[in-house]
């Protein structure tokens, strides 16, 4: 038999067609092209391979080196895209790699710049927290083109199929950029004809592009640029961005850069993790003593505004850099701080904070959302898949897929597993 994924085949538009049959009969296959997901909150499809996680055999497809970097996978359009560390005329640096999604054959490979040392960076710490140093943003498909922010705050746009540049800008040389320690590990948002991100100067640290000819559209505020990756979504009504910046929150009118409403929000050292929407609620949360926050949105006039309505102390329920999804009022994550190997998988309800349950082991790794199942990733490279069940902790299935440090997310595309560590990538077939 042969595996499903090699049964699709590339057709002129780009779309997946399952080989033998007719093509109005196929539905184009569920894709994952941007960071975190299609809709920049970690969520997913129900897989259709699988009904019961209990007796999911994983079938590796294929592997390939994925060296030093916690860039995670964008796959859509028949490829797999993501940012190594490699030698490009004899400079070491970050390079943006396009692979084929049947077997991980390198397809193009695009220099990006130059990195010799990451400030604060490297292999200095306790041995499990040996990382090493490498690009930690994640590129984003949309449409025929593939677009990646590198750490130096280099944003580009190439041609997906073909690794053509179509544009490129230098944010800190042309909008004042300012560099923050461990450099850039944001990845790119777009939202309609829109490329959106944070790194520029004063009066101009929120950035918009049109995405398809790398026009500056808009550019204002003067937040200082984190770690944490926008995101998109739907509040009382109003489509929004928002940025988790020094500042704290803020959403902003993605086609304008208007700002919507704020939150004031602690900053220290570092805030990675993406904010997380449920309903008219916010949460968001860093390490570094900051904990986490819940702040509950009303309609202000034409705009928002924002109430806190529940705050930790110190880096109780921290999110140091994984991102917890949620289902049905409840947050599912990673909540530990520098608990490498060792820190929970915790269900949180958002409304309140209050811990449902707690479960160790799994290390500052990274959960998506299959439908019902948590589909999370430990820092040692095993997938688990979780009920979702505010109740009790239910595993339902454990398995050792990946060597090396595994601080990126998985992704679920065309109905397999995509995953990799600062080692090796690679592809599983879920039977």
């Amino acid at each position: 038999m042969i595996p499903s994924i090699l049964r699709y085949s590339v057709v002129a538009t780009g779309v997946f067609a399952l080989a033998g049959l007719a093509q109005a009969d196929v539905a184009k296959p569920s894709e994952w092209g941007a960071f975190r997901g299609p809709n920049h909150d970690g969520t997913g499809p129900a897989l259709k391979s699988v009904r019961d996680w209990k007796q999911v055999k994983l079938t590796p497809l294929w592997k390939q080196e994925t060296p030093n970097g916690f860039s995670s996978f964008a796959v859509a359009g028949g490829h797999v895209f993501t940012i190594v560390t490699r030698e490009a005329d004899g400079n070491s640096g970050e390079t943006l790699v396009c692979m084929s999604v049947k077997d991980g054959k390198e397809v193009w490979a695009k220099p990006l710049t130059v990195m010799g040392k990451y400030d604060g960076g490297g292999d200095s710490g306790t041995p499990e927290n040996k990382g090493g140093d490498g690009p930690r943003s994640t590129p984003t498909v949309d449409g025929a083109n593939v677009y990646a922010i590198d750490s130096n705050l280099g944003v580009y746009c190439f041609e997906a199929a073909t690794g053509k540049e179509v544009w490129k800008h230098n944010v800190i040389q042309e909008n004042g950029g300012v560099q923050i320690k461990w450099h850039n590990a944001a990845s790119p948002l777009i939202d309609g004809d829109i490329l959106m991100m944070c790194g520029g100067g004063a009066g101009q640290a929120l950035l918009g592009f049109d995405k398809k000819t790398g026009d500056l559209k808009w550019k204002g505020e003067d937040d200082k640029m984190t770690h944490a990756t926008p995101i998109t979504a739907d509040i009382l009504g109003i489509h929004q961005a928002i940025f988790f910046t020094q500042k704290g929150l803020v959403g902003i009118t993605p086609a304008t850069g208007k700002v919507i409403w704020r939150a004031d929000y602690k900053y220290s050292t570092s805030t990675a993790a993406s904010p997380v929407v449920w309903q008219d609620i916010v949460y968001c949360s860093a390490g570094y003593g900051v904990g986490a926050g819940a702040f509950k949105l009303s309609k202000d006039g034409e705009g928002l505004k924002s109430e806190p309505i529940w705050r930790t102390e110190g880096n109780t329920l921290a999110n140091h850099w994984s991102t917890p999804v949620v289902k049905d009022g409840y947050l599912y994550g990673m909540f530990s701080f520098k608990e490498y190997g060792k820190g929970p998988v915790s269900c949180v309800d958002i409304k309140t904070g209050k811990v449902k349950w707690s479960h160790p082991g799994f290390g500052p790794g990274q959960v998506i959302l299959a439908d019902k199942t948590v589909v999370a990733i430990s820092d040692k490279g095993e997938i688990v898949a979780i009920e979702t069940n505010p109740e009790k902790y239910v595993e339902l299935k454990r398995e050792k897929v990946l060597t090396g440090k595994v601080w990126s997310y998985p992704v679920l595309a065309y109905d397999h597993l995509f995953a990799r560590s600062t080692k090796e990538g690679g592809c599983w077939e879920l039977k």
